[in-house]
């Protein structure tokens, strides 16, 4: 209330005793004790001010009261108030002191459980209970007074400890929460595998107020909130710290460790991150459609909109709404067949599967993985069932066992942003291997003692077969080498390399793994210079495998 008025000059009790004696006269005997209850009751309760939204803190079963007073002189005085609850269900209720006998009042937005008490009913006691609620939903009552009269508010939280905000205004031309349309749907227009789009009526307040007014959608998995702070204070409760209004206040510093913030085309998108699911809110301007992207297949999601006050970070809901996304569309399959070399390419950024199908022909079979580039996951199931699941690294055999026609199913998927490539064949067990028999490690080692400034010393494992080995060589430079190694094609044999850079070719072979070993000498370089170094391997089929590559300097000065 104006700190001007008449009404908060007069000390607490002077005030009772000024809206009582319009209809009290002297208490008798039988309601003395139900006056002193009730004066002691508003003595007790606070002053709600008007023009002003007030967050009030409510413990479980304990009820909280505050009062207000209409000024006299004014005929038909009306006044306002909105409770918004922000998380459960609250009892309110308004009470008046009988200082008139002509008192309206209605209540335009209500549910089931709100009840108007008609004016006609007369109660015996001092205080009537003019209009009451019990829910979670935001709620507004109107009323006029012909004389001046005390009110008071009561708020009751059964279920646990909450808050709730309360408006009171007397000031009809005025409107702290932006209006909503006549009809406050959120229509889907539109489902993809990850999208939804959206649409909804403009608010009259951004046709009013554009530059001071915006729209906010939040989605979630679980279920739509029926006002902004309600939607806060359940991301407070999933173990997150949600600043207020932090998607009004466009505020990235505020941003706690569980939350991405993300800002483009003038929309700000607000992720945070909980166990129980994510929860994004997006702040869009004045746009009343939108397409929410990055959603996952097969998923509903709860979507809100809410019209903002930027001035006074009041907020109106739209009736949410909710969608299902489709279902991911079967990959296409590609099918495998004895002793055929297939090379697949997968996109890092989509994330998506790349399915290979076999159907068995012999009870015993070899799947055989080259990785090429990148990171892959292989997925193998047979008849529906999984048998190896593993992110796989250079050359990866699986032996397998079964029934004739047994169906397998290979999934491939990329765990890198960049693009992976990997080289698969499946083979009866008794098949003639496409690989030859590798050593026990690919690496090549260099010899930091031997180097010199025209020449370095690089040894590698053989096995127990016969097979080919050649050397390659590459100058290059100090900015080249995370590139050169980072983007080399590990299935890529001699023939995507220049003929200078071939150095030798050799066989070698020990039946004695401790000394399957050899070296070579590389002469004829230039010092100081850095050379990268490649040996393929050459088996029976003539399919080679590529050794790690490595990276060696030569002595600056001899």
């Amino acid at each position: 209330l104006k700190m001007s008025r008449f009404w908060f000059y007069l000390p607490l009790h002077l005030l009772m005793a000024a809206c009582l004696c319009h209809s009290i006269k002297a208490p008798t005997t039988s309601s003395q004790q139900s006056f002193k209850t009730d004066l002691f009751n508003f003595y007790h309760s606070l002053i709600l001010a008007d023009g002003k939204e007030t967050t009030i803190h409510l413990l479980k079963d304990i009820p909280k009261r505050y009062y207000f007073v209409l000024e006299e002189g004014r005929a038909l005085a009306p006044f306002t108030i909105t409770v918004t609850p922000c998380d459960v269900p609250i009892e309110w209720s308004i009470l008046v002191h009988k200082a008139s006998a002509s008192f309206l009042g209605k209540a335009p937005r209500g549910d089931h459980d709100t009840q108007e008490v008609p004016k006609s009913q007369k109660a015996p006691s001092m205080v009537s209970t003019i209009f009451n609620y019990k829910g979670n939903s935001v709620e507004t009552y109107m009323g006029m007074s012909s004389h001046s009269a005390l009110y008071m508010l009561e708020f009751l939280s059964t279920e646990r400890d909450t808050h709730i905000t309360v408006y009171l205004t007397t000031d009809t031309s005025g409107h702290l929460y932006p209006e909503l349309p006549n009809d406050p749907r959120i229509d889907v227009t539109g489902i993809g595998h990850t999208t939804v789009t959206l649409t909804w009526k403009h608010s009259p307040s951004v046709l009013q107020h554009r530059e001071n007014i915006q729209y906010c959608l939040l989605l979630n998995e679980k279920h739509n909130y029926k006002s902004l702070c309600a939607a806060e204070t359940a991301i407070r409760s999933s173990g997150m710290k949600l600043p207020p209004t932090l998607a009004l206040s466009l505020s990235p510093y505020l941003l706690e460790p569980q939350q991405v913030m993300i800002l483009s085309n003038s929309e700000l998108s607000i992720i945070n991150k909980a166990s129980s699911g994510e929860v994004r809110q997006i702040c869009m301007g004045t746009k009343n459609t939108y397409t929410v992207p990055n959603l996952s297949p097969s998923t509903q999601y709860y979507f809100d909109v809410f019209v903002v006050n930027l001035l006074t970070n009041a907020s109106a809901a739209y009736t949410g709404t909710f969608a299902r996304t489709l279902e991911e569309p079967e990959p296409k399959v590609t099918e495998l067949k004895d002793g055929k070399v297939i090379q697949v390419v997968l996109d890092g950024k989509k994330q998506k599967f790349y399915s290979l199908q076999y159907q068995a022909r012999h009870k015993k079979i070899q799947f055989t993985f080259q990785l090429c580039r990148g990171q892959v996951r292989v997925h193998i199931t047979k008849n529906g069932k999984t048998v190896a699941l593993e992110n796989i690294s250079g050359l990866r055999y699986f032996s397998l066992k079964g029934k004739l026609l047994d169906t397998y199913l290979v999934q491939l998927k990329s765990t890198e942003e960049s693009n992976s490539s990997v080289k698969v064949q499946v083979s009866p067990h008794f098949h003639k291997l496409l690989f030859p028999l590798l050593p026990e490690s690919l690496k090549i080692k260099s010899f930091s003692k031997l180097r010199t400034c025209n020449s370095v010393t690089i040894a590698w494992l053989g096995t127990q077969e016969e097979s080919k080995y050649c050397v390659y060589k590459k100058r290059i430079e100090e900015d080249q080498v995370w590139r050169e190694l980072r983007n080399v094609d590990r299935c890529s044999g001699p023939e995507s390399r220049h003929k200078s850079e071939k150095v030798l070719c050799k066989y070698f072979y020990d039946i004695n793994l401790q000394r399957a070993v050899t070296t070579e000498t590389i002469k004829g370089l230039d010092a100081g210079t850095l050379y990268l170094f490649d040996v393929y391997l050459f088996g029976p089929s003539g399919t080679p495998v590529r050794y790690h590559s490595k990276v060696v300097k030569t002595r600056k000065k001899c």
